[in-house]
């Protein structure tokens, strides 16, 4: 099977190593851009996020570069610096760790439901880019689509589902309670709008930052307030807390700015960003407790939980199967939907000769032609898949040449 991946996670490297792979919009897309200029590789994908870079690759016999070298090499970095922090798969490995990834089971949050839209948007990102091939678009939205079956019917963990959620009952297991407090949060993007509506949720005194460009477009949370980027180091004076979470690969915390200022005898400072937002020096000034995206993690070792993880491992193991049988008849599924078609022209044929003198008007008359159609189709697709089951590939394969001989002659 022609796929690889290679990757770094919070489970081999602490973030000061994976924010070094940390890649933006803009760099994932060049990033997929370069991979396919490779000789060999046919499609590629980036999932990048707050706690794992990732690039897979779909290529033909051809390849034989070494994945972490090119990884590394799109980063600038030396291989031989940080090969022990990366995770190459290839084959069936690769794909059962895109399912398992996909369903929240091997994030640092256990459970987390944004991994879904991540997978989903990283394949649409290397969709609208023209950077995917046939093979991963498949895999990747089996993946979502088993994800999804997964959060439906099993519930993984009784919390909420995303890295606020667990900072804020790290923060309650240190006995913070955060209302009333006055809370600046940094960043309006996906994660910093989670992160307000969190908060005011644990009744705090939320504002948000706003780029000035911006300021008149952005929305954000309902009850919160919002000031200029360039006034947080103004501000900060008067926070309880705050959360920086930015897509952006500058500080915006430094040391410098933060450490001569009069703040509360208290400040609590959460860094979510990948690369992180957060000077982490400040953690040397005697009021400021400095918490990063490392310092939260859900313990997983409940009873409950286990035995829910082995219910997700057989629909997965269903799932995988789906895929690898498509996988493996991947070549002819264009002579399948030929036949599926020919056989429902023929349908259609035989129903309209059967049916010639009756008086049907020209506008029910092509709304049944279509329902003709689309019913045969299902029903053609439906015995050859049929067949799939019951039958070694071998013999499929002969079945679907005898079928499609009876329309080619």
């Amino acid at each position: 099977m022609n796929i690889r991946m290679v990757g770094i996670d919070h489970d081999k490297a602490s973030v000061e190593y994976r924010e070094q792979f940390a890649l933006t919009k803009h760099k994932s897309i060049e990033a997929m851009m370069k991979m396919n200029q490779v000789e060999g590789v046919e499609g590629c994908v980036v999932l990048s996020t707050c706690n794992r870079t990732e690039i897979w690759i779909s290529h033909l016999d051809t390849f034989d570069k070494n994945l972490g070298e090119c990884l590394c090499f799109l980063n600038g970095l030396d291989y031989y610096n940080y090969r022990q922090y990366l995770t190459q798969r290839c084959g069936i490995e690769a794909v059962e760790h895109l399912f398992n990834l996909s369903c929240g089971i091997k994030s640092k949050v256990f459970g987390e439901d944004q991994i879904i839209t991540q997978v989903k948007d990283a394949l649409a990102l290397a969709r609208e880019n023209y950077c995917t091939n046939n093979v991963l678009e498949v895999l990747f939205r089996m993946a979502v689509t088993a994800a999804k079956k997964v959060k439906t019917e099993i519930k993984l963990t009784n919390a909420s589902h995303s890295v606020i959620e667990e900072a804020i009952r790290h923060l309650q297991r240190k006995n913070v309670d955060l209302k009333d407090k006055v809370c600046m949060v940094i960043g309006n993007g996906e994660m910093g709008k989670l992160s307000a509506i969190a908060l005011k949720e644990q009744g705090a005194k939320v504002t948000v930052t706003i780029r000035q460009y911006k300021s008149g477009v952005v929305e954000i949370p309902t009850g919160c307030n919002r000031i200029n980027y360039g006034e947080r180091m103004e501000f900060i004076r008067q926070c309880d807390l705050v959360i920086s979470a930015t897509a952006s690969p500058n500080c915006t915390i430094k040391y410098e700015e933060i450490k001569n200022l009069e703040l509360k005898d208290s400040i609590i400072l959460v860094d979510l960003a990948v690369p992180r937002d957060i000077d982490a020096r400040v953690n040397e000034l005697k009021q400021v407790k400095l918490y990063d995206i490392d310092d939260f993690k859900l313990d997983i070792t409940d009873e409950k939980r286990k035995e829910n993880l082995e219910k997700v491992e057989d629909i997965l193991h269903n799932q995988i199967e789906e895929f690898l049988k498509w996988y493996e008849c991947k070549d002819i599924m264009p002579v399948v939907k030929q036949i599926a078609d020919s056989a429902a022209r023929d349908i259609q044929n035989r129903v309209w000769g059967a049916s010639g003198k009756l008086n049907i008007e020209e506008e029910s008359k092509e709304s049944l032609e279509k329902t003709i159609q689309d019913a045969s189709i299902k029903v053609v697709d439906k015995l050859i898949f049929g067949l799939r089951d019951s039958l070694t590939t071998d013999a499929w394969r002969e079945c679907i040449e005898g079928m499609n001989k009876i329309y080619s002659e």
